[in-house]
This record gives structure tokens, C-alpha cells and sequence, in this order.
């Protein structure tokens, strides 16, 4: 395990030097990420100030949990956002048995040396957006924000095994560039408080593609809104991240070469 840590470090560590010879870049890509996520919130803004509002739930409440889902995507980002990406790369060019070859477990290798530091804007950006709400809503008990670190954990487990069963996927399914449009409207209602949908789609929000603890969970904890029975909902997460794990090392026994 140790030895693991020091080679995620370093990996970590070039990143970031990376990023810090080329600045201009790395400012301009963590502003256009930032940018491409900023729209729910603002449409939310406008929402609220045309007169209308989501039922139950103050612009302030729903801003939090827009702030949620976007730090947990900016996490998710920083550590598994170049998986997909990165796997498919390999497949179509025949490179994956260079992976194979290295002295580390290969999901591992590909997570080590994709992390992201162009979302690093992303997480900042949902971290400010997430202060500010925070302070509306008032003194926070510890308890709540107990709650709330351990449902904001399930809720990247959740996004961390969506990305690796996606990547998983180009083992197979070569042509699959689009698969991460599909799993960004899926995650959509992570967005918005579960409450304003059928009572179905709340059901599969949380027990079976959970997205729903990626954003309305999480802050739900914060605004003490979540019953004992929601907490059921972190065994799903989990169990999503280890079929990703699962489904992605899987999927490697089964590569035979260039274009899966």
C-alpha cells in the first residue's frame, strides 16, 4: 500500500508541474471546465427570480446542492476523469499491452497517471459556490456535518464507478465517445431535489444508478433533511464503485488487441 501511495504522489506531483510550466493553459482550461458547469446554477438564479421556485426548497437550499454535486464532480474529475479517455486511447491504437507490462495493477497505472488538474477549477469553483450557500442556510450542527463528509463520499464513489464502468465499456464498444453525454444527462437529476420527480425515478435515483447522492443527499444532510432509511442509500453507492472496479479488470482479461 505504501508503495502505491508514493507512485499516486508522484504521478500527482508531475501533474501539478505540469500544469504549473504551462499555466497559461492549465488557467484557461480550469476557466472553460468551470464555465461549462456554471449554467445549472445560474439557470437556477433565474428560476427564482422570474417568480417561480421548486416546491419546498428556497434558491439558497438548491444552490447547495447544485455546490455538492459540483465539488463531487470536480473530485471525481481530478482522479478518474482521464480513465475513459485515456483507456480508450490505448485500445484504438494497440497500446494497452504497454500498460500490461508495467509492474503496477493496471487500472491503477491508468488512475495514477491521469489525474486531472484541468478540473481543478471545477472543484474550487463548486467549493465557493457550496461556502456561499453555507452561510445562508445559518449555523450548521456537527452532527449534520458528519452526515454530510459521509454521504458526500458515497456520492463520488458513485461517480468514480460510472467512469469506470464507461471506460470499461471501450474494451468492447471502440466506437463509444459519446457514452459520457448519455451518463451527464443520467446524472442531471443529481442536480435538483429528488422530491420534484416521480416517485420511480427517485427509487432508481437512489437504490439503483444512486445519482442522487452526488448532489441532493449530501446536502440534504447539511439542511437536516435526511431520515434513517435514506442512509441505505451508501450501500448502493459502494456496491456501483466495486462493479466498477470489477467490470473494468474484467474487461482487461478479455482485451485481445488493437480496437478491443
Amino acid at each position: 500500500m505504501k508503495r502505491y501511495l508514493e507512485v499516486f504522489k508522484q504521478c500527482m506531483y508531475s501533474a501539478i508541474q505540469a500544469a504549473a510550466a504551462y499555466r497559461m493553459n492549465f488557467i484557461i482550461s480550469s476557466l472553460i471546465t468551470l464555465a461549462g458547469n456554471i449554467l445549472f446554477p445560474l439557470v437556477t438564479l433565474l428560476i427564482y427570480r422570474a417568480g417561480t421556485s421548486f416546491p419546498g426548497w428556497t434558491l439558497y437550499e438548491v444552490l447547495l446542492i447544485q455546490a455538492v454535486f459540483t465539488m463531487s464532480s470536480g473530485l471525481s474529475s481530478l482522479i478518474f476523469g482521464g480513465v475513459l479517455w485515456t483507456t480508450m486511447s490505448h485500445i484504438r491504437e494497440g497500446s494497452f499491452e504497454v500498460i500490461l507490462l508495467k509492474p503496477l495493477n493496471p487500472l491503477f497505472f491508468i488512475v495514477a497517471t491521469t489525474f486531472s488538474t484541468d478540473s481543478i477549477g471545477l472543484f474550487l469553483g463548486g467549493v465557493a459556490l457550496f461556502i456561499f450557500s453555507v452561510i445562508q442556510a445559518g449555523a450548521i450542527p456537527l452532527l449534520f456535518w458528519l452526515q454530510f463528509i459521509g454521504l458526500f463520499i458515497a456520492g463520488t464513489a458513485v461517480l468514480a464507478g460510472l467512469s469506470l464502468m464507461m471506460a470499461a465499456m471501450s474494451f468492447k464498444w471502440v466506437g463509444n465517445s459519446r457514452i459520457s453525454e448519455l451518463a451527464d444527462s443520467v446524472l442531471n437529476i443529481g442536480k435538483y431535489p429528488l422530491p420534484i420527480f416521480p416517485k420511480a425515478v427517485q427509487a432508481v435515483a437512489t437504490m439503483i444508478i444512486p445519482v442522487g447522492m452526488v448532489g441532493f443527499l449530501p446536502a440534504s444532510a447539511l439542511l437536516g433533511r435526511v431520515q434513517a432509511r435514506d442512509f441505505i442509500a451508501v450501500l448502493p453507492c459502494l456496491l456501483f464503485l466495486a462493479a466498477g472496479v470489477w467490470v473494468y479488470r474484467h474487461m482487461i482479461r478479455l482485451y485481445e488487441g488493437v480496437g478491443g
